[in-house]
């Protein structure tokens, strides 16, 4: 695909102008012709870096596929890497391999081989051994947050992947750390380096402004949170960042219960839950997520506005990468650190001052709620299905209708408040696509 014609859907879909300047290095050095190590802050843009490297350099004469593989650390990140690579690359087939998938689903998109293939390195490696996939005629491979897939052992997967893979010509590496030397394995050559990282005392958000929050003691936290959460904007989005999964629960059920309305986001949850409370987040009908720190990389989360150190984070890069959720493509965002007055903040925490919250609301409740249809693209919805379908049903101006995420056998669309209860008992009339879909409002 030519660049200018990836620019033009870019720019459709996400209303992105132009590469930031970030991006426009990424291309300068892929254009020179080897490989690329991208190291980045996350929230810089890294995913449309790649896939408009990579899209751009598959060949215009014939080639067998796959032709692009691209390695995530996470189910979330390569969920989110798909979308992006089936929204650029038009015309092109893209498969997503990843943990809360059934493996029969995937095995039968890889069935006809598609041009790009995103995944997590041990479902990859599972689909490779039993014979649904062959990666031998891959030319383009990108491993993203290459750090996080070595921190989480995946280097073995890894390994055996990249053996699979002998046709490789060119490869594309990104990190939101520096990595002490790339993994020999990869093979990189004539790898151009593309760093922005910040060095020294510099960090990646400096234009989030963070704000220490003074609790009288441990056992008042809660209230305390609670107070700085109804005191932000109506319109702010948080994410709230405690020590431990048993936490997240705990503060999630305690603000529910106390009028703020929450979601949690943990490993132990199943993947659909994870998957929908980040929907809800991104889709403006839930204004609070609790979360450890596997929500501090490898999310794409839309403007957050507001991140919440609940915990102490036990590093510098936990704080970083956890404020590295707010303030993302250079938009500004504030940060708040919960501590009691025998809390001392780490000589690597600098914040502007103390802020003392000031309630102005009685409860914080998001604007819109979701709406979840128990069918997806494997019982052949599209979006497209789903608006008409809103549009014409619901009573709602189209204009009014919000996010719509279609996944593999569910979909969620964002609507109104206020006008919830009406517009599902409408629907619920109704069928589409000439059948009946169950449909209910996600709590």
């Amino acid at each position: 695909m030519q660049l200018q014609q990836l620019f033009d859907i870019t720019r459709r879909q996400w209303g992105i102008a132009s590469p930031n300047a970030m991006q426009q290095q990424a291309l300068q050095a892929w254009s020179k012709g080897g490989d690329v190590a991208l190291y980045s802050p996350t929230g810089t843009g890294k995913t449309l870096a790649f896939a408009w490297c990579a899209l751009s350099a598959l060949p215009d004469e014939a080639w067998l596929p796959p032709g692009i593989v691209v390695i995530s650390p996470s189910r979330e990140l390569a969920m989110q890497t798909a979308e992006t690579m089936r929204q650029l690359g038009q015309g092109l087939k893209t498969t997503l391999c990843c943990g809360g998938h059934a493996v029969s689903d995937e095995q039968a998109s890889l069935s006809m081989t598609p041009d790009v293939i995103v995944a997590t390195p041990g479902r990859l490696l599972d689909h490779a051994n039993r014979g649904h996939i062959d990666l031998s005629p891959t030319q383009l491979l990108v491993i993203d947050e290459v750090d996080k897939s070595l921190e989480l052992g995946f280097e073995d997967e890894m390994r055996s992947l990249v053996r699979l893979m002998p046709c490789v010509r060119r490869r594309f590496i990104t990190s939101a750390t520096r990595l002490l030397a790339v993994p020999a394995y990869l093979g990189m050559r004539n790898t151009a380096l593309v760093d922005v990282l910040p060095h020294g005392d510099e960090t990646p958000t400096s234009h989030v402004a963070t704000w220490q929050v003074r609790c009288p003691s441990d056992g008042e936290r809660l209230q305390t949170l609670a107070q700085l959460l109804l005191s932000l904007p109506p319109d702010s989005k948080s994410i709230v960042f405690v020590e431990t999964r048993d936490q997240v629960d705990v503060v999630a059920q305690w603000l529910i219960r106390h009028g703020v309305e929450a979601g949690a986001y943990h490993g132990t949850m199943r993947q659909q839950d994870r998957e929908m409370t980040v929907a809800r987040l991104n889709n403006g009908s839930l204004a609070v997520m609790v979360a450890t720190d596997l929500a501090a990389r490898g999310l794409d989360i839309d403007t957050v506005t507001h991140v919440v150190h609940y915990s102490l984070p036990g590093t510098r890069e936990a704080y970083v990468h956890r404020n590295g959720r707010t303030g993302r493509m250079g938009a500004g965002g504030e940060a708040f650190v919960i501590t009691t007055s025998q809390q001392q903040l780490p000589l690597w925490m600098a914040v502007q001052g103390i802020r003392e919250p000031h309630p102005a609301r009685a409860q914080v409740r998001a604007a819109m709620v979701t709406l979840y249809f128990q069918a997806g693209k494997k019982e052949k919805l599209s979006r497209g299905d789903i608006m008409g379908f809103v549009a014409q049903h619901s009573g709602l101006a189209a204009s009014d209708v919000g996010r719509i995420d279609v996944r593999d056998h569910y979909s969620l669309v964002a609507i109104p408040r206020q006008a919830a209860a009406a517009v599902l008992q409408r629907l619920q009339l109704h069928k589409i696509k000439g059948r009946r879909v169950r449909i209910s409002e996600l709590q």
